[in-house]
């Protein structure tokens, strides 16, 4: 055990190759099934809205996949990112476990996003696409986006969840200044927007309702389309987290007990799990590391959902995936962690929920702020709303360690910064933040409406 407070990695260190979990999943993942000929989906349908090798990367069997050297220098801009020893935020908690942090927050756009958008937006460049549609959140994601189609000479164009839109103006301003064109959503744009704002002009929109804007405009307009979390060729490009994250631990002479992540689609989760995943399947992990997702009281998906198929998004224009969800058509509440905000899970994510391989926990966003603000009193990083969810995590199991007297350690993903989420602390300082528990109503309402859509889903094979 060293005494350092600071692992870091040089350039040479950036990984080669993306993880792939398909291969060691507890069970084949359940394919993507086409509503209409409850048929399984041919992959290459998908090549009309994602460029062909990332519909590859989506199906791959290949456990490691090659990373473009283009792709490894806009990385080095600046990764490999830095992993930490939170002592200070140790000492004030009085506990004798070691909690470490791995900090996406020094990207460009301030967040994990860019490990994948940078990725996307260089094969779609190869493949001569001119403009990417996309829907964000908070923020990041369509930020991420912005970033890398601009490193490439990529237009795109984001439907940003119009409650985020409102509330984060400046995240906008970012994708503005790097290119991007940049619409609330629901929108004027697209006519599924359009027939939302008809029924109700004070929509505040959803990931589920964005996605479906993004998708009728590259199907509509000759674009391509790109989603930061969900899909499998989305999380393995974020495993260059995971794979450093092991590396930093060789540094410290440490390996954690357990690692704590925030979930809205699985996305940083999965960066960061999957390697370590793969290490204790393989018996090559020095301890059985606990894996928990965490996710909002907001939108409760691994902790409240239902394990079934369902949409991706909410005008149906996706096929139907198995993943724990809350309906396609439910609408959380606005909560300030806009990323964590969507319906359904990433189905490798629910897959590995299914079988037991990782746990789920879910909190409110009082709980939530009350951690972020101990962390960022403690360590200095103001964190984002979303890993403050992981922080709220990682401080009861500290909690309990010092109960306990066990000298833990413990692992959090912070996947991004708080610097564009002011107004949120802004609430939370002014007693104006309200928990939004589970939305028990909204949620029976929506999966009523899946369950007459489809009674049929249930006796899929898969």
């Amino acid at each position: 055990m060293t005494n350092s407070i600071r692992a870091l990695l040089g350039q040479e260190d950036i990984p080669r190759h993306w993880y792939n979990i398909l291969p060691d999943l507890p069970k084949p993942l359940p394919p993507p099934i086409d509503p209409e000929t409850k048929a399984p989906v041919d992959p290459r349908k998908l090549e009309v809205i994602f460029a062909k090798e990332l519909v590859r990367q989506e199906v791959s069997t290949e456990r490691y996949i090659p990373i473009p050297e283009e792709v490894r220098e806009a990385y080095a801009l600046y990764r490999p990112t830095p992993m930490m020893r939170a002592v200070r935020l140790e000492k004030a908690l009085g506990t004798p476990a070691r909690i470490y942090y791995k900090y996406e927050g020094v990207s460009p756009p301030g967040s994990h996003k860019p490990n994948t958008a940078i990725a996307q937006a260089y094969y779609n460049m190869r493949e001569g696409v001119e403009r990417l549609t996309t829907e964000t959140g908070a923020g990041q994601w369509g930020s991420a986006l912005a970033f890398g189609c601009n490193l490439f000479g990529i237009g795109a164009t984001v439907y940003m969840v119009r409650a985020s839109y409102d509330q984060k103006p400046y995240r906008r301003v970012l994708m503005q200044l790097w290119g991007a064109e940049v619409l609330p959503s629901p929108s004027d744009r697209t006519a599924f927007g359009r027939r939302l704002l008809k029924e109700d002009p004070n929509n505040p929109g959803s990931l589920g309702i964005a996605i479906s804007e993004a998708l009728e405009d590259a199907v509509t307009n000759g674009a391509k389309y790109t989603l930061g979390s969900v899909l499998n060729h989305v999380l393995l490009h974020q495993t260059v987290i995971g794979l450093e994250a092991l590396k930093q631990f060789e540094l410290f002479d440490d390996y954690p007990d357990v690692l704590f992540g925030c979930v809205g689609g699985g996305s940083s989760f999965s960066g960061l799990m999957w390697p370590f995943y793969y290490e204790k399947v393989k018996g090559k992990a020095p301890k059985p590391t606990r894996f928990v997702a965490i996710e909002p009281t907001a939108c409760p998906t691994l902790t409240k959902g239902a394990y079934t198929y369902d949409h991706g998004d909410t005008a149906r224009m996706t096929p139907l995936l198995k993943m724990y969800t809350l309906g396609h058509e439910f609408i959380p509440p606005p909560i300030h962690a806009g990323g964590l905000r969507y319906h359904g899970d990433a189905p490798t994510l629910c897959l590995l929920q299914k079988e037991g391989a990782i746990e789920s926990k879910a909190y409110d966003q009082v709980s939530v702020f009350e951690a972020a603000a101990l962390f960022a009193k403690t360590e200095g990083i103001i964190p984002a709303p979303e890993p403050s969810h992981a922080i709220r995590a990682t401080i009861d199991e500290a909690l309990e360690c010092k109960r306990t007297g066990e000298e833990k350690t413990i692992m959090f993903l912070l996947c991004g910064h708080g610097h564009f989420d002011m107004k949120a602390y802004d609430d939370f300082m002014a007693g104006r933040l309200e928990a939004n528990d589970y939305p028990e109503e909204a949620v029976e309402k929506s999966m009523e409406k899946l369950r007459r859509l489809y009674p049929w889903i249930e006796t899929l094979p898969y």
